[in-house]
C-alpha cells in the first residue's frame, strides 16, 4: 500500500495545519505567513526540497519535508529530513516507518546518496525511530548560524 505522496500546491490547505501542530508540539508559536512562505516554493517544485504527505492524499495523517544538498563525503546529492510529523492520534502504528521506507526507496532511485536528520540528544523516541530506519548516529553536533 502506497502511503506516501509528493505534495503540490493543491495540498497546502491540508499541510499547513499539520505543520502548525508540529511547531506547537515543540513549544513554538506557528506563524502562518512564514510557514506559507517557506513551504510554497517546495510545493511548487523548487529543486531545493520537497514535501510528501503520509497516508491518504485527501486526508493525510502526516508529512515529511526533505531539503537537498551536496556532499563530497557522500559522493553527491544528499537529503536532509527537515521535519517528519504524524498526527498524535495515529502514532505508533508504523505509518511513519512505512513512509520513511518508501521515501528512502524513492530518493535512492532519484540518485540521492545519503539521508540524514537532526535529532535532539534527549529525544529517545525519535532516536529509536531513526535507528529502525537505519539512520546512524555520527557522533557529531550540528552547529548553526542564522543569516
Amino acid at each position: 500500500m502506497k502511503s506516501l505522496h509528493l505534495a503540490g500546491p493543491d495540498d497546502a490547505e491540508r499541510l499547513l495545519p499539520m505543520v502548525a501542530s508540529f511547531q506547537a508540539e515543540r513549544g513554538q508559536q506557528p506563524d502562518e505567513a512564514l510557514l506559507t512562505a517557506a513551504l510554497s516554493p517546495l510545493l511548487e517544485g523548487a529543486p531545493q526540497g520537497a514535501v510528501w504527505l503520509v497516508g491518504p492524499r485527501k486526508a493525510p495523517v502526516g508529512y515529511l519535508v526533505v531539503s537537498f544538498g551536496w556532499s563530497v563525503e557522500s559522493g553527491g546529492m544528499t537529503g536532509t529530513i527537515d521535519q517528519i510529523y504524524i498526527r498524535p492520534a495515529v502514532r505508533s502504528r508504523g505509518m511513519g516507518s512505512e513512509a520513511l521506507f518508501q521515501l528512502t526507496q524513492a530518493l535512492r532511485q532519484g540518485g540521492i546518496t545519503a539521508l540524514q536528520m537532526e535529532v535532539a540528544q534527549d529525544d529517545e523516541h525519535l532516536q529509536r525511530f531513526c535507528r529502525r530506519a537505519r539512520l546512524q548516529d555520527r557522533g557529531a553536533t550540528l552547529m548553526r548560524c542564522a543569516l
